[in-house]
């Protein structure tokens, strides 16, 4: 009787013991994953950045290739300025922190973007206004769940679901996006509400870019537009370096120094 009684108490604690691990665990996975994830960001925009960017669109009637200049600051600053083509030169976008400006040489004049644009197109390819500053929102206002880990070219690959908080405004569904271990984003898969993929971007070339591994070459791809794309190519980059405050101003947006 004192060895079933004993047996009893042993099950009962084994069984309390694996209830604790796998309750403690689903919050423990939660916050690795998005540790993996701000890594990725931190990696991909650190401190600060200074890019010269190639963005290509490919559309049914052709392809149009545009050279732009960004700054980032944080996570809530952003300045995107097109040089070429002659066209395209001048005109620029400035985030700071929520709100969102454009400028257009050919009206000369700033204009805040209303919340509802945001997700709009971006001078006509596949990203929106969203896209722009690299935010980090999916780390802060997604919750997040490790689905895989697997290997890949001897690095380990991390493929993490993000699924927006209650309340936030976000038009996605979820997110389900994959990183390496040193930090670099290899796609991102974005889903409607309804658990439907609308587009994915998915990194083509990676390489070290300085003194960090870094994918130089990104494409975005509709799902509902077969056969077009918008791939951005960094051609060089600074990561970490001081820039001026004046950079992130509405009046360096209009009459850039």
């Amino acid at each position: 009787m004192i060895r079933l009684t004993n047996a009893r108490a042993r099950l009962r604690a084994m069984t309390a013991f694996s209830l604790a691990a796998l309750f403690l665990s689903q919050p423990l996975m939660a916050q690795d994953a998005r540790a993996i994830l701000k890594s990725a960001f931190d990696n991909w925009r650190a401190d600060s950045s200074y890019a010269v960017t190639e963005m290509t669109i490919k559309r049914s009637n052709g392809t149009r290739s545009l050279t732009m200049q960004s700054w980032t600051q944080g996570n809530k600053k952003a300045l995107v300025r097109f040089t070429q083509p002659a066209r395209d030169a001048g005109n620029a976008t400035l985030q700071l922190g929520n709100s969102t400006y454009v400028f257009n040489p050919k009206l000369n004049q700033v204009i805040k973007l209303p919340a509802s644009a945001m997700t709009q197109s971006w001078m006509g390819s596949d990203f929106s206004y969203n896209d722009l500053s690299r935010s980090q929102k999916v780390v802060d206002d997604y919750t997040h769940k490790l689905l895989a880990t697997k290997t890949s070219g001897g690095k380990k690959v991390y493929v993490i679901e993000a699924v927006p908080k209650p309340g936030k405004p976000i038009v996605w569904g979820k997110q389900v996006i994959t990183v390496r271990s040193d930090g670099v984003l290899l796609s991102v898969e974005y889903y409607d509400q309804l658990g439907k993929r609308v587009r994915i971007m998915k990194a083509d070339k990676i390489q070290n870019l300085s003194g960090r591994p870094y994918p130089v070459v990104m494409t975005m791809r509709t799902d509902a537009k077969p056969g077009q794309f918008t791939r951005v190519s960094t051609k060089s980059a600074k990561f970490n370096l001081p820039i001026p405050a004046y950079i992130f101003t509405k009046s360096n947006l209009q009459n850039p120094r």
